[in-house]
């Protein structure tokens, strides 16, 4: 059975966290050994040495046998805890300190058959019932005595180390359940950063082209936050091209639809009478041009979404507006002329800018009559730059203001129906592409005056503030 990501993670951290927590014990165990080993053999050291101090005094020198030597020490001296002394006479156990040992060595016949030829002062380790035991034998012979005796010392060392591996107990108890704790947090934490994961690959699983709305629910700032972030602006960038990929599919069906019935139904009623025939081929390749312009302007607005739509340079303010003025007077006979004119560079697409004001004449261009007026401005100021087109001919009716700029609009007095109704939305596109927006702006009098105003940098001018050549924007 495969383990969850989350079993998995949780396993290796209380894995790695226990095998830190086993080796700490192992190693504070190791430490409080050798202490038990080194409090024992000094205490040994100690009781030697009192003895031997003892056996020197008056008191024991004043004794002229071993056993009366020996007897005599057991009753001066009191064992301390863990401690126990008993004698030897001749190789066989005599006498025992009062008190109840930890273990009764002088009854254990392998350990006194182990020293009951010590001929020296010799010390050692010896096992019992009671764990290791440090003992030291100490020969005893008096002048004018035949007998041999000898002092035994034990030092019980787990019963004098007690309170040192009771903390090694506790320790190990206090670490377990540390542990424990450590696997019910981790646990918890890992579900926590975990979840947005779960989501993001349920996100996943649950989205269709239909459904493109889902999205991950972001908390806190850390880097899965992040992660939950950016896939979400994924997912918002994803759904924008779908929407822009269906929306163009629906304008592209809505808009074609009409020329390619209109094209079929000619052909199929086409004769052969030439003039007939010659008077159908002028007329489908209207139909075709205009298929064209539409095809050509879906472009555009499905362009529009990506982040390439524009190349952003420098553009000179002055040298746009004139040179748009000087494109469009072939257009139509009009009275051309420019109303205000920026100057200064600034940085942004001179191109798509251009196609926006020439979409803004095209379309004065089919409202107005000959000798009619339409005029050309930019201005620059506060860091937003103007660019707007002015006419004199029928303007816009309120009930179609509201709506002007939205695809496939056309104003209920627009007189010339030879567009697909694209051309304005084109041109707020070109507006928000630039951080920007398109408006019909009111003013007194006939006619209508388009503009967009975008965010631009100037390049030619001191930055630290307003240059001198801003004006107010019309």
């Amino acid at each position: 059975m495969r383990l969850s990501a989350r079993a998995r993670i949780v396993g290796w951290m209380v894995l790695l966290v226990g095998i830190a927590l086993g080796g700490s014990i192992l190693v504070t165990a190791q430490i409080v050994t050798v202490r038990a080993d080194t409090l024992a053999t000094r205490a040994l050291d100690h009781e030697s040495d009192n003895f031997h101090a003892f056996a020197a005094s008056p008191t024991g020198e004043a004794r002229t046998t071993v056993d009366s030597l020996l007897t005599r020490y057991l009753t001066v001296k009191v064992p301390d805890r863990g401690e126990t002394f008993f004698t030897m006479i001749n190789g066989k156990p005599h006498r025992r300190s009062p008190g109840t040992p930890a273990a009764r060595l002088d009854t254990d016949r392998a350990f006194i058959a182990h020293i009951a030829n010590a001929e020296k002062p010799t010390s050692g380790w010896w096992g019992s019932s009671a764990g290791r035991v440090r003992y030291g034998v100490i020969p005893v012979t008096v002048d004018g005595d035949s007998a041999h005796g000898a002092l035994v010392i034990t030092e019980f060392r787990d019963e004098q180390a007690k309170p040192l591996f009771s903390t090694v107990r506790i320790f190990a108890i206090v670490g377990a359940a540390a542990l424990a704790v450590a696997a019910l947090v981790s646990w918890a934490v890992a579900g926590r950063v975990l979840e947005p994961v779960r989501w993001m690959r349920q996100t996943a699983e649950r989205i269709s082209e239909s459904d493109l709305d889902r999205r991950i629910p972001v908390r806190g700032h850390d880097d899965v936050a992040r992660l939950s972030r950016t896939f979400n602006h994924m997912m918002d960038r994803l759904q924008g091209s779908f929407v822009a990929q269906r929306r163009f599919i629906d304008d592209t069906t809505h808009e074609l639809r009409t020329p390619i019935t209109v094209v079929r139904g000619h052909l199929e009623l086409m004769g052969d009478d030439p003039a007939e025939q010659e008077e159908t081929k002028v007329l489908l390749l209207d139909e075709l041009d205009r298929m064209r312009r539409i095809v050509d302007d879906l472009a555009d607005l499905a362009r529009s979404e990506r982040p390439d739509f524009l190349a952003i340079g420098e553009v000179d303010l002055a040298d746009l507006t004139v040179d748009v003025l000087t494109t469009v007077r072939v257009m139509a006979d009009r009275q051309w002329a420019v109303d205000a004119v920026a100057e200064g560079v600034v940085l942004a697409d001179g191109q798509r800018l251009t196609q926006a004001l020439i979409q803004f004449v095209s379309n004065a261009v089919r409202h107005t009559d000959d000798g009619d007026r339409i005029a050309i401005g930019s201005s620059y100021t506060n860091g937003q730059v103007a660019l707007w087109v002015d006419d004199s001919g029928t303007g816009v009716d309120p009930a179609d203001a509201e709506h002007i700029f939205e695809r496939f609009r056309r104003g209920a007095q627009n007189r010339r129906v030879d567009g697909a109704g694209l051309g304005l939305s084109i041109v707020e596109s070109i507006a928000r592409a630039h951080g920007g927006s398109a408006s019909l702006v009111g003013r007194p009098g006939p006619g209508a005056r388009f503009m967009i105003v975008i965010p631009a940098h100037r390049v030619d001018a001191d930055t630290t503030g307003p240059s001198s050549e801003e004006e107010e924007l019309p």
